[in-house]
C-alpha cells in the first residue's frame, strides 16, 4: 500500500447525491410497482380460505391478484398498482369485519391472518400511491391510445 491516507477507507462509500431516495413515498412506489406483493397476498389468502371449509367469496381474490401480477409483468406497472390497491383494500375491508378472540389471534392461523391483513394494507396504500403519482411508460400509452381509437 502506498502512503495515501484514503487507502484505508471503505472502497464503496454510499452515494452522496440524490440518486437513491429512501423516503417513505419512494419506498411505497417501489412496492406498488413490484409484481411480488400481489402474488404474496394471493399466496397468503388461498390456504386460509381453502381449508378447513371452502369459502367461495374470499377465493375470488387470489385469481384477481395473480392477474394483477401478470399485468405488471407485461409492463403496465401503473395500472397494475391501481388494480392491486383496489383488490387488496377490498380484501382488507371484508376480512377485517371478522372478529376473533385473543387466543385465536395468537394461534399459527391467527398470525398468518394478521400477516395477510398487514400485506393487504401495505398493498392498498402502495398501489394507490403508485397509481395516483405514477407515470405511464411508452408501452402503456400505446395501449391506451389503441383503445380510444387514436392512431
Amino acid at each position: 500500500m502506498s502512503g495515501d491516507p484514503t487507502s484505508h477507507q471503505n472502497p464503496s462509500p454510499k452515494p452522496t447525491g440524490g440518486s437513491e431516495s429512501t423516503s417513505l413515498f419512494h419506498k411505497a412506489q417501489i412496492w406498488g410497482r413490484s409484481s411480488l406483493p400481489p402474488a404474496l397476498l394471493a399466496t397468503l389468502i388461498f390456504p386460509q380460505h381453502m381449508r378447513p371449509a371452502f369459502q367461495a367469496v374470499p377465493m375470488l381474490f387470489p385469481p384477481a391478484l395473480l392477474f394483477t401480477s401478470y399485468v405488471n409483468l407485461n409492463g403496465y406497472k401503473t395500472d397494475a398498482g391501481g388494480l392491486s390497491a383496489v383488490w387488496s383494500t377490498l380484501y382488507l375491508l371484508l376480512a377485517s369485519r371478522r372478529h376473533h378472540r385473543i387466543a385465536e389471534k395468537l394461534s399459527p392461523r391467527g398470525v398468518i391472518r394478521g400477516a395477510t391483513l398487514a400485506v393487504a394494507g401495505v398493498n392498498g396504500v402502495a398501489g394507490a400511491v403508485t397509481y395516483a403519482f405514477g407515470t405511464r411508460g411508452r408501452r402503456e400509452e400505446e395501449w391506451i391510445g389503441k383503445d380510444s381509437g387514436e392512431e
